[in-house]
């Protein structure tokens, strides 16, 4: 281990997208001393591919809005399978974390008296949306990247040093978490980590760590992530201990692009349908109109002419059903090009040329208008855009409490962001990603820096640092053996069939046998060349990991036997209000995943009192409408 380099902080963030940058920064105000793992290049974390906004109920276009109608939104999306707490803390503490990105240098689109303009979004009451064109998630990482600088700065000015008190190690992947002590004392020591560049390694000792990681895409064929979203957070919590929650539901988001080829899945934005987009068949039929489901019907439009009016009339007219929350949307595009209604290269039509004109266009979707045009030689002022479901979001992950994000089963250990599950229930709406970042990414920092004031300082186990390092390097040692890409491929194309949008037992069961197999080959990864710039030796690292998160995801799904958010069961087509009640725990049992089932908090009264009894029958169950003196309707 001589060619390692060595570190001590007190708390290791790995991630550096919204909600490791919002951790980190927190912790550093704390008067911690952090380090930033980014995997990729700095700044160009997967939060800058967000789009369309950062949902928070500041009322600047529609004063009715407030944190209980975000709250009763966000449950609605999730269909009420969401941690309430986090739910409830994240409405409430929204519109500060933008206000705070703002007195950050945020350049956020204004209304015309100069308030933080929002925009509409699915499955959001009011326009909520807080955004920059369409390039949201840009301005948010370019707005906390200069926080961080600011901090460094401070510490120059104090210290003599800019890398004082917080340090960044960008193309640095993390490939291990160690923990020290057993039982209900196990807690974190410290994690091994690689530079992407040379292949040297770098050990961290510290006594938090906050995973940031980020999700599952790239274990999907057809995805919007970009590669680093391999779940790496999410196994090493579980490596480490941790368990995951509810990894069945997974958001296909329902506008990615179909073509060419080479883009398929990259996203569209959900901007271009709250701006006025509308979605056609083959027919030129505007099919969401009959994909309506009765637990939203009293809340959305059911001819044109009452959609067409909500634009200018919002008061007095229901939302146009393309706004509907993802999961209905992707599952109506999936039904009509399974009827043969598609486009011609396998999606349906979205069509905002006819809705605005071309200087509004380029205006408000300036990065959607680039995309088509540099991408698919399409005009979007002029004609439609062809888009069909990728996958895109991982309502699950790695088990939390709601309001410090410790993880549960690991002490040192936090959690924010897509990796950590709870917030959104079966389903996410559209705008809440970006706040989760800022309100959990802050809690989570602020979390880490308490739990080190309080904790000695901590032993790591040369030998189990020594393991995981000769482990790392095994597959140099093999002449021959599998190849990572393809076996990569083979996940992707099982994700892809069996747990995908529709699923069924019959399929989940054949899927689960696959990544058996997939895992028994991944023992025997081979890769050739050195350890420098090394992508294959890269992914040999990675595949592990996705191989356990793909495991944990398939078998939830099989487990769970109702259809509820992301998660469609051909063979059990309805929601049920007993599974509603519960959470789906994966744990390691050897070398697989054990799923257990775990009840789900009811709410408090006065949070249900929020929803009338009418709404609350079609999801609760008659036990847990009188215990909140509700009435089955």
């Amino acid at each position: 281990m001589s060619d390692m380099e060595r570190y001590a902080f007190d708390v290791v963030v790995i991630g550096a997208g919204g909600a490791g940058l919002r951790a980190a920064i927190a912790a550093r105000e704390a008067g911690k001393s952090v380090a930033i793992l980014s995997k990729s290049l700095f700044g160009k974390a997967h939060t800058v591919m967000a789009e369309g906004g950062i949902a928070a109920s500041m009322a600047n276009v529609n004063p009715n809005d407030g944190w209980k109608v975000h709250f009763c939104d966000t449950m609605r999306g999730g269909k009420f399978l969401n941690q309430y707490r986090m739910a409830e803390l994240h409405a409430r503490e929204a519109p500060d974390r933008v206000w705070e990105l703002e007195s950050w240098g945020a350049l956020f689109d204004r209304t015309k008296d100069g308030k933080i303009s929002q925009r509409n979004f699915g499955g959001h009451e009011y326009p909520r949306l807080a955004h920059v064109g369409d390039r949201t998630g840009l301005e948010m990482i370019r707005t906390l990247q200069q926080r961080i600088v600011a901090l460094q700065q401070e510490d120059k000015r104090i210290h003599g040093d800019y890398e004082a008190r917080v340090r960044v190690f960008a193309e640095c992947s993390a490939t291990d978490l160690f923990t020290t002590g057993e039982g209900d004392e196990q807690r974190v020591s410290g994690v091994l980590a690689y530079w992407r560049p040379s292949g040297t390694f770098v050990l961290f000792s510290a006594k938090a760590v906050v995973i940031a990681t980020g999700g599952i895409g790239k274990s999907f064929k057809v995805t919007s992530n970009s590669w680093e979203y391999t779940g790496d957070g999410h196994a090493l919590a579980m490596l480490a201990g941790g368990s995951l929650v509810n990894m069945e539901f997974v958001q296909f988001h329902p506008t990615g692009m179909v073509w060419p080829p080479s883009v398929k899945g990259i996203l569209v934005t959900e901007s271009v349908r709250g701006d006025g987009g509308v979605l056609t068949n083959s027919e030129g039929r505007r099919f969401m109109f009959d994909y309506i489901p009765d637990v939203f019907r009293d809340k959305y439009a059911t001819t044109e002419e009452e959609a067409d009016r909500w634009y200018t009339d919002p008061d007095n007219n229901k939302r146009p059903p393309e706004l509907l929350p993802r999961d209905e949307v992707a599952r109506a595009i999936n039904t009509e090009v399974k009827a043969g209604r598609g486009s011609p290269h396998g999606g349906v039509f979205l069509d905002v040329s006819k809705r605005l004109p071309a200087e509004t266009i380029k205006a408000k979707l300036p990065s959607m208008w680039h995309q088509f045009k540099e991408l698919a030689d399409v005009d979007i002022t002029l004609e439609p855009m062809e888009v069909g479901p990728t996958c895109h979001y991982v309502m699950g992950g790695v088990e939390v409490d709601p309001d410090s994000q410790a993880v549960v089963g690991v002490r040192g250990l936090f959690c924010a962001g897509e990796a950590a599950g709870g917030l959104h229930g079966s389903n996410r709406l559209g705008g809440n990603s970006l706040s989760d970042l800022l309100v959990f990414g802050r809690r989570a920092g602020d979390a880490a820096a308490e739990y080190v004031a309080g904790t000695p300082e901590g032993t790591l186990d040369e030998a189990q640092v020594q393991r995981a390092i000769d482990t790392a390097l095994e597959p140099f040692s093999r002449a021959t053996g599998e190849n990572p890409y393809e076996i990569q491929s083979e996940l992707q194309q099982v994700m892809n069939d069996y747990v995908g949008i529709i699923r069924t037992k019959h399929e989940m069961e054949q899927a689960l046998k696959l990544i058996d197999d997939l895992k028994l080959r991944a023992r025997e990864l081979s890769v050739v060349g050195g350890r420098e710039y090394n992508p294959g030796w890269h992914l040999a690292l990675d595949l592990p990991k996705q191989l356990l998160v793909s495991e944990a995801i398939a078998r939830s799904a099989l487990t769970r036997e109702e259809s509820r958010g992301g998660h469609t069961r051909d063979d059990y087509p309805a929601m049920e209000p007993e599974w509603r009640k519960v959470n789906l725990i994966c744990r390691i049992d050897g070398d697989g995943v054990d799923v257990v089932s775990q009840p789900l908090p009811l709410m408090p009264a006065e949070l249900a009192a929020l929803f009338d009894g009418k709404e609350l029958s079609k999801y609760l169950t008659e036990d847990e409408l009188s215990a909140l003196g509700k009435e089955k309707a």
